[in-house]
């Protein structure tokens, strides 16, 4: 049996990047985890949103179909054509080939509908002005940047326009590279929710800023281990510029340039790290507790590192 916490009431985009081969979907609403239940992607297949007293279950079974192949507007057909309820519900979907579709019943709460463009759909429903699906297709469609960006950029401009008649509560933002057999720990591009927050537009554009960071700082390791440490430390520096609030990023960094003995630019970057950091003699005792267990490199470069920087 739905319970009233499931029956999510919100605006939201599915889209396609195909330039970049990347599969999004985000979502804000007035309810808790609105992240948990309404996002639905695959890579290579596709994505969708489920909302509107929303019928969950439109989620795996929408992707399935995609799939398989079949067209987005006969997914949705399929979908609402099973749903005694289908005049409450909205669904938004896109699939690998950037073809989109989306629908609204006709018993949504108003003000609600949908906006069908290349490579994405944009719906709302229980929406304080019927401006909101404008203002959410002219954001993504001038928008320029990553698909991140531009569905982020969709959600700000509903928002402008007084989104949700109830307010903001959670948003959540999902993307998937567009190809088949991604490994499950590449899954996901971007996997970000705000469950509960006064401003989660906001917050989770902060937590997608950090995102970017943490990817760019990956390209660093992937380069240092193919041999190219100048280009390590080139994205490594990227990096933390990026998302200085991280100290993880150039602790981690410093591990491992001490892991293979450069000790001196691993002791400039660690004092980055633990500048104004109130946990400080905390991180050098790791140092020490890496170092007892292999994980800098030669026994003892982990004390060293923590001597030069205590």
């Amino acid at each position: 049996m739905m319970q009233p916490y499931d029956l999510y009431s919100t605006y939201s985009i599915a889209a396609c990047d195909l330039d970049a081969g990347e599969l999004g979907a985000a979502v804000q609403t007035h309810q808790i985890g609105v992240g948990s239940r309404i996002l639905w992607l695959e890579p290579g297949v596709g994505a969708l949103v489920t909302q509107s007293l929303a019928n969950i279950g439109f989620g795996p079974v929408g992707l399935a179909m995609l799939a398989e192949g079949v067209a987005p507007k006969s997914v949705i057909a399929g979908l609402v054509g099973s749903d005694p309820n289908a005049d409450r519900r909205q669904l938004g979907l896109v699939n690998a080939q950037g073809q989109a579709a989306a629908f609204s019943g006709a018993r949504c709460i108003a003000y609600a509908g949908h906006h069908v463009g290349a490579g994405y759909a944009v719906q709302a429903n229980l929406m304080t002005r019927p401006t909101v699906i404008e203002a959410m297709r002219d954001a993504f469609e001038t928008t320029t940047g990553d698909l991140a960006s531009r569905m982020l950029a969709a959600m700000d401009a509903a928002q402008a326009e007084d989104g949700d008649l109830r307010g903001s509560q959670s948003a959540a933002i999902k993307v998937v590279p567009n190809r088949l057999g991604v490994p499950e720990a590449q899954r996901y591009v971007v996997d970000l929710r705000v469950d509960e927050h006064a401003m989660p537009l906001l917050e989770l554009r902060r937590l997608v800023k950090m995102r970017r960071a943490f990817l760019v700082d990956n390209k660093g390791f992937a380069a240092f281990a193919e041999g190219d440490k100048a280009g390590a430390l080139a994205l490594w520096e990227q990096a933390r510029a990026m998302s200085p609030e991280q100290e993880e990023l150039p602790y981690w960094q410093a591990v491992k340039l001490a892991e293979f003995g450069d000790l001196d630019t691993a002791a400039t970057i660690m004092r980055l790290a633990l500048t104004n950091e109130p946990r400080r003699a905390e991180w050098i005792d790791l140092l020490y507790r890496l170092d007892a267990i292999g994980l800098v490199g030669a026994p003892g470069n982990g004390a060293a590192l923590a001597k030069r920087v205590e």
